[in-house]
């Protein structure tokens, strides 16, 4: 008997052409997520197709999960179907572009650092550094919502989106939003698709407010001996005429792990290594100005006056590492896993003034398990990634879990899994437990996707 996922290949062929439907097992498998392998991956070249893949799913059933270079497949939960992997890879063109308005309106398929290079050719930029940045898709970097250090001076994808085309599962196409900055209509509609990681309709078209790219940059780096101090530093930079382009604290075990190249041999990223109290409480909070040479030259002397303060040693990174640097620092997910196959990374929200005690009381949790911590965390908006190094399966790490998880619910923060094994997925709910909003999620669920068949089993609480 055939079944309605073999029967749907010539049906899918017939709506994007033969060969952008691929059944290859082997081809198939490159887009596995945690452990189930998708029957087909079609790669539509146009908006209107990805609606019609997706009316056809959605009326025979199919469960799609959309992606492009699958640098955020691995966030949420095992889907509880997969036969379908939607491609964007072929959705890569500029549809509309007005440097001198700062707008443009792209595909999701193309990659963030192609459009960087595009846009960058006026001295204009996306502001956005999140991991995997080398590889993410505008698309991919929307549905998660993701970012990096330059959220504390330019705010999140969610910030920098104007408008949108979306692709439904009844195989329309809904726009929100418009071309320019002044229009905001519909535009909630389109946050509602930012982070919500696939689960609602497929973004086809995203159209963005630009920014000139800084005339210049300089960092530094501050050396604190505890926790406490990196607080007092937060505190005393928050309360000065500084602003940060790039915030980003990290412990003594990440420094180490930053300095260090592919072969494992110590990288001298920036003069700064030296800086670092040997003990293991210690902690390095990288700061990045930019602007005119002027206001350079006022940043550092402020700083360095702060740091005098404050007591925190501190130094510059020449500037031929400094980008390196930043972009290792934003994208240590990346070579984390290369070297190390079992990491697990926690993110973890919460109120910017509760962040440095939460590392501290996270960092005991580790101890007490006897697990490797290395952390990079953002104190201007209150995100801290903790990342589990070497980690053996075992209840010791879920209850490590759910006592972090704890903490973070004690000071009004959450935390999610970001990235751990299938079998430590297949225990716990990668999300975490619902909150007040789930019953709007939920139907907001049914509303944009009422057959269920977009990443179903993914998204909290497994819708």
């Amino acid at each position: 008997m055939i079944t309605a996922v073999e029967s749907s290949r010539s049906e899918l062929a017939a709506l994007v052409g033969d060969a952008r439907v691929v059944s290859d097992p082997m081809a198939c498998a490159a887009f596995a997520v945690d452990g189930k392998v998708p029957t087909y991956v079609v790669y539509p070249p146009s908006a209107e197709q990805v609606a019609a893949v997706l009316r056809h799913c959605a009326d025979r059933a199919l469960a799609v999960i959309p992606c492009r270079n699958g640098t955020k497949l691995g966030i949420g939960n095992p889907p509880a179907r997969y036969d379908v992997a939607l491609s964007l890879k072929d959705l890569n063109q500029v549809w509309y572009y007005e440097p001198a308005d700062l707008t443009v309106s792209v595909e999701p398929g193309m990659k963030l650092a192609d459009f960087q290079h595009f846009v960058g050719r006026h001295k204009l930029w996306l502001p956005l550094d999140p991991p995997g940045a080398e590889r993410a898709s505008l698309g991919g970097i929307l549905a998660a919502n993701a970012s990096g250090p330059l959220r504390v001076a330019y705010g999140g994808p969610r910030d920098m989106v104007i408008g949108m085309k979306i692709a439904t599962t009844e195989g329309k196409i809904v726009k929100t939003g418009g071309r320019v900055v002044k229009n905001v209509a519909g535009y909630d509609m389109g946050k509602l698709l930012i982070g919500s990681y696939g689960t609602l309709g497929v973004i086809v078209e995203a159209s963005f407010k630009l920014y000139p790219l800084p005339a210049a940059s300089a960092t530094f780096v501050f050396a604190v001996d505890t926790l406490h101090r990196a607080r007092e530093l937060r505190r005393s930079i928050q309360r000065s005429h500084l602003q940060p382009m790039r915030l980003l604290l990290i412990d003594a075990e990440a420094a180490r792990l930053l300095r260090k190249d592919p072969t494992g041999q110590p990288d001298q990223i920036g003069s700064a290594a030296s800086l670092l109290p040997a003990t293991r409480g210690g902690a390095e909070v990288w700061f990045e100005a930019a602007g005119s040479p002027r206001l350079l030259e006022r940043n550092e002397r402020d700083a360095r006056e702060l740091a005098r303060a404050v007591e925190a040693p501190i130094e510059g990174v020449d500037a031929s590492v400094a980008e390196s640097a930043w972009s290792r620092l934003a994208g240590f997910h990346t070579w984390l896993a290369e070297d190390d196959p079992s990491l697990v990374v926690l993110k973890v929200t919460m109120p910017i003034a509760a962040l440095e005690d939460f590392l501290g009381r996270a960092r005991q949790e580790a101890d007490r398990e006897s697990l490797r911590l290395a952390i990079f965390a953002q104190p201007g908006v209150g995100i801290a990634l903790l990342c589990l190094l070497e980690v053996k399966q075992g209840d010791a790490l879920r209850g490590l879990i759910d006592r972090v998880r704890k903490l973070a619910a004690e000071i009004g923060g959450a935390l999610v899994v970001e990235r751990c094994s299938t079998q430590l997925k297949s225990a716990i709910d990668v999300w975490g437990p619902v909150g007040d909003d789930f019953e709007m999620m939920r139907k907001v669920k049914l509303a944009w996707d009422p057959k269920g068949i977009l990443s179903p089993g993914r998204f909290v609480s497994r819708i």
